[in-house]
């Protein structure tokens, strides 16, 4: 199980950082750009994360495989960047992708910290948009868990779930994939749909 847990936090990994490369290649940044925005965008979430949990030196920063996940997708969006662009809608697909997968991985790994289900909700939430967060105050964007959009929602849900397996309720051999499923569907779902979040209107005087 440890070993599916830590290949699932490298295609997460990949996922979040090649939803960086692109958006980096589409505000045309210089190569250092990109890849900077490739890296934050797959380990940031990750990285608070493990400094919350006094979990030092964080894992994505010692790890080399998570080094070669980044770099692969570096490369990958700039050689191939004709195919990934082409694929409608890519940079949401894998963001969807990598939102999925560091929510469930984020709550498991902070379960087996603190046994705190509580936290392990939160940390798998911040693992999960830390990163995308930071990449877009970095794009000059308004990041995506302070709009309407379904996004920090759906990783609380995929979060939870995965606390639900962590802590015996269901079976934990199959949570961590419902809950990278279900976190990744409602995400798309709703962008495909156009289903938001209630806003509050200001109301006139």
């Amino acid at each position: 199980m440890d070993i599916l847990l830590h290949y699932i936090d490298l295609v997460g990994t990949f996922a979040f950082a090649l939803s960086g490369a692109m958006l980096g290649i589409e505000k045309k940044y210089d190569i250092f750009g990109i890849f900077s925005l490739t890296a934050i965008t797959a380990i940031g979430g990750g990285v608070l994360r493990d400094l919350c949990l006094s979990a030092t030196p964080p894992s994505g920063l010692i790890n080399e495989e998570y080094f070669f996940a980044i770099f692969l997708a570096f490369l990958l969006s700039i050689l191939f960047q004709h195919i990934v662009f082409s694929l409608d809608k890519a940079s949401l697909l894998f963001d969807a992708l990598g939102l999925g997968f560091f929510a469930a991985f984020g709550a498991n790994k902070t379960y087996a910290h603190t046994g705190s289900v509580q936290l392990s909700i939160i940390m798998g939430c911040m693992s999960a948009v830390g990163g995308g967060c930071l990449r877009d105050v970095l794009c000059g964007r308004t990041p995506i868990i302070f709009t309407k959009e379904i996004y920090a929602s759906a990783a609380i849900i995929g979060a939870a779930i995965e606390v639900l397996g962590s802590s015996g309720v269901i079976s934990s051999a199959y949570s961590i994939w419902i809950a990278i499923i279900t976190c990744t569907l409602i995400r798309l779902i709703s962008l495909y749909y156009g289903l938001n979040l209630p806003t509050i209107r200001l109301k006139s005087k």
